[in-house]
């Protein structure tokens, strides 16, 4: 992970993980007001807790207003001002004619501490925020997060469809592309990779730090591997359409030059923009892989990814196909027979 003061995605990423939030809050013990369903600080139990000047917290405030407004922090004022400093102004000696109040909700306390360069209070929470992150993640994932992908409830039947769609791409390259009967398959996978991430399977690997052994797909988001479906099918499909007009067997060379041409295609930028970045922001998330080629597409996980991924909404896909592991035998018969 990066400098949490430098890097706004990496703050959201954890802003944005409510099972890390709740395990750092825990952790803490942080006395605050709780008050309408959530727990409060002002700026100056904030400016205490970091050990800074109260001054020091509202020059942040004024330079990362829209963030920090974004994750929880409030510029309280009228009646919901006036109730809880009637039923708090004891605690945080505030005036009972007090106009406007900025308050920090726990997300917002958490997000300050990750800009904070001048408290060696925020710096040692930074440290104990990453160590938590990580450790909330491989414990929902079981312990590692190589195939966090199979957790997507979407994830099977993206594998299903890529897996048909590559066959129409294998028979294609079998019958029709001139080349090494066994080099070619693997010379025209990375001819699509690169189109689609930017990065062939050895690339790929290393950033993921597989083995030399583990499958590239296996470990590919449901979005990604319908992105990679698209390109197998259309670079299948013409394949054959110009070995039945040519009727003359096509060189690598040339099926590079039907993937750039379907790369160019206006119907695949949606594609592309949304599976690259899905890659690149989950695994920067979720595996701590940072895709430096397509860096450009790298966005902050939604909470509703992390629901997905590691939540109530993430399925245990071992078990899937335990439990459906005969229909999907079945399956395999009858498309073998085909």
């Amino acid at each position: 992970m990066q400098d949490l003061t430098i890097s706004q995605i990496e703050r959201q990423n954890i802003l944005n993980n409510r099972f890390a939030i709740a395990t750092i809050q825990e952790h803490l013990g942080l006395e605050a007001i709780y008050f309408d369903g959530q727990y409060w600080l002002t700026k100056k139990m904030v400016a205490d807790f970091y050990d800074v000047e109260e001054r020091t917290i509202e020059r942040y405030i004024t330079q990362n207003e829209e963030e920090l407004n974004h994750n929880g922090y409030v510029l309280s004022k009228g009646k919901w001002l006036k109730e809880f400093t009637l039923q708090f102004a004891h605690v945080i000696n505030v005036g009972s004619k007090t106009t406007q109040l900025g308050l920090f909700n726990f997300r917002a306390f958490l997000n300050i501490g990750m800009l904070l360069t001048e408290s060696e209070k925020a710096k040692e929470l930074r440290s104990l925020i990453l160590d938590i992150v990580i450790a909330t993640i491989n414990e929902k994932t079981g312990g590692g997060t190589k195939f966090i992908n199979r957790r997507d409830v979407n994830y099977l039947p993206a594998a299903i469809q890529e897996d048909n769609y590559r066959k129409t791409l294998t028979t294609a390259v079998g019958q029709y592309v001139n080349g090494h009967s066994t080099f070619k398959y693997a010379q025209v996978t990375d001819i699509i990779y690169k189109a689609a991430f930017r990065e062939n399977a050895k690339e790929y690997k290393k950033i993921l730090k597989l083995g030399d052994k583990d499958n590239v797909r296996q470990t590919l988001y449901a979005e990604v591997l319908l992105l990679i479906s698209s390109f197998e099918n259309g670079v299948g499909n013409a394949i054959h359409e110009r070995y039945k007009k040519t009727g003359m067997p096509l060189s690598i060379a040339d099926v590079e030059q039907i993937v750039r041409e379907l790369e160019e295609n206006p119907l695949m930028m949606p594609f592309l923009h949304d599976a690259r970045t899905k890659m690149t922001s989950r695994d920067l998330s979720f595996r701590d892989a940072y895709h430096g080629n397509i860096a450009e597409y790298l966005k902050a996980i939604t909470p509703e990814e992390y629901e997905r991924f590691i939540g109530n909404q993430s399925v245990d896909f071992d078990r899937i196909l335990e439990e459906n592991k005969d229909v999907l035998k079945r399956l395999k018969q009858v498309d073998d027979e085909q």
